[in-house]
């Protein structure tokens, strides 16, 4: 038997279930990248505003490339179970919030239909880094990037996440209807500002007034999310197709914590998502920095250095007592570069993260983090890196995180095993790996110099001693050794 609608009354009596009439909730959200955080995150706060009174946020979800959520989803009416693990046990929960899907690439003027429809008044999105096609050092629109040059010359057609925002905001202005808000849940540095940017440079490149329209008119939020989201497995559907007693083809795993801190800022409305835990706030850039600097900085160190060292996930890399100093050095280095609100402890919020990290129920495998290195460094490692020196503090502990980068992107482990690295540029890394070959001396001046990551900061002579002499550190000794040695 399948989760569905028409089953909902046979789930067991400990399964949490959608607390609303699934059957009169309306679209007023359309999602942009169906993945297993934004079902893990937004969606659940989206399905307690439906519980609260308020149908007409449900979500249209669109997967711009792949087929597999939707085809997964649809066949049980868009629901799925978000699986809560905690060392003590797993709370389990249906989600009902989810009530359409679309694959962009399959029909993308159907998409831009959705968007533009005057009912869909947010356009959210977690498309990852690289789906903005943008170069983070800058946070500008990456023109020459294939799909911004095909949306350029398809503008009805499009495959970018710019080039459908674009697609339907353009209509929009032409019927004469008001604009949605874009609500961007993704990790980039002042995330709402770089997608305006981002946006409003591709649409100037359409047009002049239709950048100016989108420059003017729309409102894109700051936002910052904090949960731990895990790859699902084939044991985890298992699993929770067996708590359910019938089958889940797409069930979310995650942690108990979970945090969304919004900028109040919206262009045609929105949910009481106040009620629903959200912090609403005028200015969410400390709250953002706070993440990258010291959740996601130091999730990159446990990534690339834990799956060097042979540790298969980040609560395995924690087990290692080294380890969990470099995670807690990673972050009481870069706490010096925040300036946060009056009455946030940043000392609690580090031993949470500990806790979390070394989570034994939740199965985060490193070689997951450290995808897409080149998209995420800028905002995670450098920040905090150009930050310190410029007080004149020591930025070793970063170092040997990007230099653990560096030595994961040769494809090549301690081992002399293939990496499968995951990264737009890939190709780029490995080419610039085997001319310099496995000399730091080489290897890290030539990576220092990939603009596209590293900007002026990679000719920063401080930069490049740090990170070259860790580098070293790790030919010469190994991760485990050289972290411990730390």
């Amino acid at each position: 038997m399948r989760l569905g609608r028409a089953n909902l009354d046979r789930l067991p009596s400990g399964i949490r279930r959608p607390a609303y009439d699934v059957s009169r909730v309306m679209p007023g959200i359309v999602h942009l990248g169906l993945g297993a955080f934004h079902r893990a995150h937004q969606a659940v706060v989206i399905d307690d505003c439906l519980a609260a009174g308020a149908p007409g946020w449900g979500i249209i979800g669109a997967s711009l490339r792949s087929p597999d959520t939707r085809d997964a989803l649809a066949p049980q009416d868009h629901l799925y179970t978000i699986a809560v693990r905690a060392a003590e046990g797993t709370a389990y929960r249906v989600i009902a919030s989810l009530i359409g899907s679309e694959v962009a690439r399959e029909n993308p003027a159907r998409l831009v239909a959705r968007m533009a429809d005057a009912e869909t008044r947010i356009v959210s999105l977690t498309v990852t880094e690289k789906g903005y096609c943008h170069t983070p050092q800058t946070g500008d629109l990456d023109e020459r990037h294939p799909d911004i040059v095909h949306d350029l010359n398809n503008p009805d057609a499009p495959r970018s996440a710019p080039g459908f925002i674009v697609a339907a905001l353009a209509r929009r202005r032409a019927q004469g209807l008001s604009p949605f808000t874009v609500l961007c849940c993704d990790n980039l540095a002042a995330n709402g500002h770089t997608v305006q940017r981002i946006v409003t440079q591709f649409a100037a490149l359409r047009s002049k007034d239709l950048g100016k329209w989108i420059s003017d008119s729309v409102a894109f939020p700051c936002t910052m999310i904090d949960r731990i989201v895990p790859e699902t497995t084939d044991a985890d559907r298992a699993a929770v197709s067996n708590a359910l007693g019938m089958d889940d083809a797409w069930p979310v795993m995650t942690e108990p914590f979970t945090q969304w801190v919004v900028e109040d800022r919206f262009s045609a409305g929105r949910p009481d998502l106040a009620a629903a835990g959200v912090e609403l706030v005028a200015d969410v850039k400390p709250f953002e920095l706070m993440k990258l600097r010291l959740l996601n900085a130091s999730h990159s160190a446990l990534a690339y250095l834990g799956y060097l060292a042979g540790y298969e996930t980040i609560a395995d890399t924690m087990a290692d007592p080294h380890f969990a100093r470099l995670a807690a050095r990673v972050m009481e280095e870069a706490a010096v570069t925040l300036v946060m609100p009056a009455g946030t402890d940043l000392a609690a919020y580090r031993v949470s993260l500990l806790q979390r990290f070394s989570n034994p129920a939740l199965h985060h495998r490193t070689w997951q983090i450290a995808m897409d290195g080149s998209q995420k460094l800028p905002q995670r490692l450098l920040g905090a890196m150009q930050e310190r020196l410029s007080r004149g503090l020591p930025i070793a502990t970063h170092a040997l995180a990007v230099a653990g980068w560096m030595r994961y992107v040769t494809a090549t482990d301690e081992q002399g095993r293939t990496i499968d690295v995951r990264d737009p540029l890939a190709k780029e890394f490995a080419a610039l790996a085997n001319e310099a070959g496995p000399v730091a001396e080489r290897l890290a001046p030539a990576l220092l110099g990939v603009a596209k990551v590293f900007g002026p900061f990679g000719a920063d002579p401080r930069l490049r001693d740090a990170v070259t002499a860790a580098l070293g550190r790790l030919y010469a000794q190994g991760a485990r050794r050289t972290v411990a040695d730390t």
